[in-house]
């Protein structure tokens, strides 16, 4: 096929490859398995703690509105692109901004709720919630009246007292 390739040594073909010996290295060594040697210029490695849920960052209408009115006093070109560098923000952020503006000022900066509506209670739910608890009360105490009286009319039988009739509501004679 070829000839082979020489180790080491200068190369010919390719002035621009470095001269290396055979047992060299083409990164520096680690040491202790440090990523990039920190341990040795003595840099404290980032902690690989991740925490469990990321903070969500949240703006005020009144911050909102003057990085827009920054924004719209830049003329030269970069300087948006500087605004957003040194505030930290996106373009699309913006962008959003700009269109909640224009829905209405501060009402539309306003930061929005996330997730469902919140259901309007009907006026009437806590009523009836209460009426039915009182309906349950007066149940129960009905149930014990019974239950007093039967246990009445057992005492009287046992002891021969004759109880007198209730009169009938029967009006037809």
């Amino acid at each position: 096929m070829g000839k082979p390739k020489p180790r080491g040594g200068s190369s010919r073909q390719d002035p621009g490859l470095l001269e290396r010996s055979e047992g060299e290295r083409s990164e520096p060594e680690r040491i202790e398995g440090s990523p990039g040697g920190a341990a040795r210029r003595g840099a404290v490695p980032p902690d690989p703690e991740v925490p469990e849920k990321a903070v969500r960052r949240k703006y005020t209408a009144e911050y909102k509105l003057r990085v827009l009115q920054e924004a719209d006093a830049c003329q030269e070109p970069g300087e948006i692109g500087a605004l957003l560098r040194r505030e930290g923000l996106y373009s699309s952020l913006l962008s959003a901004w700009r269109q909640q503006q224009a829905e209405g000022a501060l009402q539309g900066l306003a930061p929005k709720r996330r997730g469902r509506k919140a259901r309007s209670k009907n006026p009437l739910s806590r009523r009836v919630v209460e009426l039915e608890r009182e309906c349950d009360k007066l149940r129960q105490r009905l149930e014990q009246a019974e239950a007093i009286i039967e246990v009445q009319k057992k005492v009287s039988e046992l002891l021969g007292i004759p109880l007198e009739k209730p009169p009938s509501n029967d009006k037809s004679g």
